[in-house]
């Protein structure tokens, strides 16, 4: 069990901080700039939210096997930050949108350059927005089943839920209610934790950021 904890702290960890990442610089470019297609490719992206796992598993695992990250946790990493990044870079956009414009213009005409706006100026605001992305991508890759189950073969690479499968099963297929019930357990707590250490801003960025716009 710990070394499938530890797999999947590294696998959520991993991809909190790069579907974080990517939504922040991504947001910020759609929701503070114009360009030819901006919309379109705005549909586009969220049309992606669409595509359930199942269909496209298979094209997938192959791709991720030409690249050699199958049975590989930064392969797994890429898998959920890639179902995460449409619905992050959404609140994000709407988060950046409901900056006011003055505060660009401002920091603008004291010198600021792009990079350090959004740094020392925007970052700060769009906290709740951020931790809202966090939050939904920790739960999504700490609990995630499917894909772990498909794109991993190595018994040292499982994470929890698949451990869980196989350490509950007993002889002929008799489930093991006892070890099942507690490796629940052990999977509930660090969600439970993450949500209320940070709920007032998962609240504000659901309300905020991720309504309007």
């Amino acid at each position: 069990i710990l070394g499938s904890v530890l797999n999947s702290v590294i696998v959520t960890l991993g991809s909190v901080a790069l579907t974080c990442v990517l939504s922040t610089l991504g947001g910020y470019g759609f929701g503070r700039f114009r360009f030819r297609g901006q919309s379109a490719l705005f549909i586009l992206i969220l049309s992606t939210l669409m595509l359930p796992f199942q269909a496209i598993i298979t094209p997938l695992f192959l791709e991720l096997h030409v690249l050699h990250l199958t049975d590989s946790l930064y392969g797994l990493i890429l898998v959920y930050t890639t179902f995460n990044l449409p619905l992050g870079l959404f609140i994000m956009r709407n988060s950046f949108r409901e900056i006011p414009r003055e505060i660009d213009e401002s920091a603008q005409v004291d010198g600021a350059s792009m990079t350090r706006l959004l740094l020392r100026v925007m970052l700060p605001l769009v906290v709740p927005g951020m931790v809202t992305v966090c939050i939904l991508t920790f739960l999504f890759s700490w609990t995630e089943f499917l894909a772990a189950l498909t794109l991993l073969t190595s018994n040292n690479l499982f994470t929890l839920p698949i451990a869980l499968l196989n350490i509950e099963t007993g002889t002929y297929g008799q489930v093991n209610y006892a070890v099942l019930v507690a490796g629940a357990v052990i999977a509930m707590i660090p969600s439970i934790g993450v949500y209320l250490a940070l709920q007032r801003y998962y609240i504000a960025g659901l309300t905020g950021g991720a309504v309007k716009g």
